[in-house]
């Protein structure tokens, strides 16, 4: 039971990200870099007291798919911020959903593993799904923008799968170890980034957004990721499957009553297709630990 209320605790925290970036005056890839600076350096910290080992023999071995893994991890995170910007929390979390979705469709090119006639049924409700929330969303009174921010956590979308198809392929390492490894690299590749294209402006960040700088750094992915790893070893994966959601109907909650945005009942439909499809398609798989090595 200790390991379910982690797991879902982590899943409650995930999904008001959302909420936490509306309220910092950065750009998305500040904020990028800032949540994995704080983020490394406090698992780092929990590694330290654990007297967790990291085998760099591993490291070397694993290096190459974790610098990629460690780019598709800083690249979800900025067009997710960015999907937060531009549309409402609800289109930008049922449009990143959709991550599910791509590696499905993705995985028999890449994992060569065969895709049944139920994942095929599945990934084809998720699109119609997908299809309701987007041509919906274009026909509100602030269309372009919506569209514009769909379009960013789509993106957020595509790494985000990336991400979790790399994870595949890293050997002999525990998720937590990879995470820290990724988190700090993609601190790191985020610096001359965030020096290229937006300056030194984030030394000058208001007052107001660091309590929530903070927050999203030591709670959203610290205390996040570390409930996720303990609660997730001893889980199955049905378990985990349907916990999983707390995240995506946390944020329609906050979307719909903390922030008071509007959904049209064909978006509604369009996100009950989408979140639907993606569970049946795994709820009976056993798989999923494995593929759900970094969170959100």
């Amino acid at each position: 039971m200790k390991s379910k209320i982690q797991f879902l605790l982590s899943m409650i925290i995930f999904g008001t990200i959302g909420l936490f970036v509306r309220y910092i005056d950065l750009s998305s890839s500040e904020i990028a870099l800032l949540r994995g600076l704080i983020g490394s350096l406090f698992l780092m910290t929990v590694v330290f007291m654990m007297k967790k080992k990291i085998s760099w023999a591993l490291v070397k071995v694993n290096a190459i798919v974790l610098i990629l893994s460690s780019i598709a991890l800083g690249g979800n995170w900025i067009f997710l911020f960015q999907a937060f910007k531009y549309t409402t929390i609800s289109n930008a979390t049922l449009s990143y959903y959709f991550a599910p979705v791509i590696v499905l469709m993705l995985s028999p090119l890449v994992l060569k593993e065969k895709l049944s006639a139920k994942k095929i049924v599945c990934v084809s409700i998720a699109m119609l799904g997908m299809l309701f929330i987007v041509g919906n969303g274009s026909l509100s009174t602030s269309g372009l923008e919506d569209l514009i921010g769909i379009g960013y956590g789509l993106m957020a979308a595509v790494l985000y799968a990336s991400l979790m198809l790399l994870n595949k392929f890293i050997k002999n390492m525990d998720g937590l170890e990879t995470t820290l490894l990724q988190l700090g690299t993609a601190t790191i590749l985020l610096i001359p980034y965030v020096f290229f294209t937006e300056g030194f402006g984030i030394l000058e960040v208001s007052g107001s957004s660091v309590p929530f700088i903070l927050i999203l750094g030591f709670v959203h992915t610290g205390i996040g990721f570390l409930f996720f790893f303990s609660g997730m070893q001893k889980i199955k994966g049905q378990s985990i499957a349907a916990l999983s959601y707390a995240d995506p109907i946390t944020s329609l909650v906050i979307s719909a009553i903390v922030l008071q945005e509007q959904m049209t009942f064909i978006q509604l439909l369009g996100g009950a297709l989408l979140l639907g499809s993606t569970f049946v398609s795994e709820s009976n798989s056993m798989k999923l630990p494995r593929i759900l090595k970094t969170a959100k």
